[in-house]
């Protein structure tokens, strides 16, 4: 009896230590999940860390320092000389020798039509609209290439993984081939094929490695350190964050078209600025005069432009000016229909990949699979080997077929997933 209530009393804590442990395992794959690098969060490191970002990020930066520098004032001159000094003579180059020598100093400033200021700054806007927006198409970019290198990762591991799961049943290959060759019922011929077929796979393998340490070397140029880190499952390649019809009905919205529009503007800007050079600049100067043997002098100058032969000057700018903005009217609707094309033809083959992907994963490979073992098999009742090293090798080239496949769908999934900026405006954060 008491034998058996101690029994209890030990059992209950057993199973509260056993619960404890699950509980924590759990927290632990949790944790080792959370810590897993998915695509996204690549993409997010990418477009808020990679070199080529921050230095469009200083760039925009420098345009807008420019903008509030270009609807200033030119700095004032400060001028100093002497006039009317003698030049001849055995006083020559003496400053007190003629009354009307004078030393004088004084200040000039120019000003620029306000017109002109006026288009000046908006030339100087332009550049800043310009260079936001490549701030945000090389946030794209980096997404957009950060998603690739994922993508090349994630695939290259795929294919690792598939020419893995074959080294089971080539080595029960080998074993078959020498019990047989041991027995007397098989020869030298078949041991020798199997193994050759057990070293072209390790061969593969082999290549597989190297191409996961090239992938995971371009992902780093990206995400840096993060690219060591072991990859989450993928996203659903076969659903597209914007549908087919949306990614065609905002071709002007897509990275390849963001600056456009900032281009126009800096056209019709810089043709603004050529209007401008019509209106008269001004400058005024004030000069203070010292004579030695006089009383000194004062004098204050306005200056003003007299653009009054603008034939060759200032209308043939304006006339090249209008040319440059028709000629960027005509690129962008030029661009408007390449990225019609491009968007057509991404989608087409994302759909297209899409189906090999399914192919080969819900026919081809289990029919491969199914070959072999069964090749194998008939070998081990007594059949001939030739049929299973056949099957061995095209279930190799359809593994690796399928690889192929899985990075070309994630690869087309992403070139039409990072089109769009996020939160539907130009004004994308990382």
């Amino acid at each position: 009896m008491r034998f058996s209530m101690l029994r209890r009393r030990w059992r209950a804590p057993r199973f509260l230590i056993a619960l404890v442990l699950a509980l924590i395992a759990q927290r632990l794959c949790a944790a080792s999940d959370d810590s897993a690098l998915t695509l996204d969060a690549a993409t997010r490191i990418a477009a808020s860390q990679a070199p080529q970002v921050q230095a469009q990020l200083l760039r925009a930066q420098a345009a807008q320092d420019d903008a509030v520098r270009a609807r200033q004032l030119p700095d004032p001159k400060l001028i100093a000389g002497i006039d009317n000094l003698t030049a001849t003579g055995p006083q020559a180059f003496d400053a007190s020798a003629d009354f009307m020598t004078m030393r004088k100093v004084g200040l000039m400033q120019e000003i620029p039509a306000h017109a002109k200021r006026e288009a000046m700054g908006d030339v100087a806007q332009a550049d800043v609209q310009l260079a936001n927006a490549n701030s945000v198409v090389m946030r794209l970019d980096a997404k957009r290439a950060a998603a690739n290198a994922w993508v090349m990762l994630w695939a290259a591991q795929r294919e690792r993984t598939l020419l893995d799961e074959l080294r089971e049943q080539s080595a029960l290959a080998v074993k078959a081939t020498k019990a047989n060759l041991a027995g007397g019922i098989g020869n030298a011929t078949d041991a020798l094929s199997a193994k050759a077929a057990a070293v072209e796979l390790e061969n593969k393998i082999d290549a597989a490695d190297a191409d996961i340490t090239a992938a995971r070397a371009a992902l780093q140029r990206w995400i840096g350190d993060r690219a060591n880190d072991a990859l989450a499952e993928p996203p659903d390649f076969s659903d597209l964050r914007a549908s087919p019809a949306q990614l065609h009905a905002d071709v002007d919205r897509q990275a390849p078209l963001l600056d456009w529009s900032a281009r126009e503007d800096q056209a019709q800007a810089r043709l603004d600025l050529a209007k401008a050079g019509k209106h008269p600049d001004w400058s005024v100067s004030l000069m203070y005069g010292e004579r030695i043997h006089r009383t000194d002098m004062m004098s204050l100058e306005v200056g003003v432009s007299l653009p009054i032969f603008p034939g060759n000057r200032q209308d043939r700018d304006i006339s090249a000016r209008y040319a440059e903005r028709d000629a960027v009217r005509a690129e962008h609707e030029d661009a408007r229909r390449a990225q019609r094309e491009a968007v057509a033809a991404a989608i087409a083959k994302w759909q297209g990949d899409d189906k090999q992907v399914r192919r080969y994963r819900d026919e081809l490979l289990p029919l491969a699979a199914d070959r072999a073992r069964t090749a194998l098999a008939l070998y081990r009742g007594g059949g001939s080997l030739q049929p299973w090293l056949e099957a061995r090798r095209d279930e190799i080239d359809t593994r690796i077929a399928y690889a192929n496949a899985l990075a070309a769908w994630g690869k087309a999934w992403a070139a039409l997933a990072y089109l769009i900026p996020d939160s539907g405006s130009t004004a994308e954060t990382p």
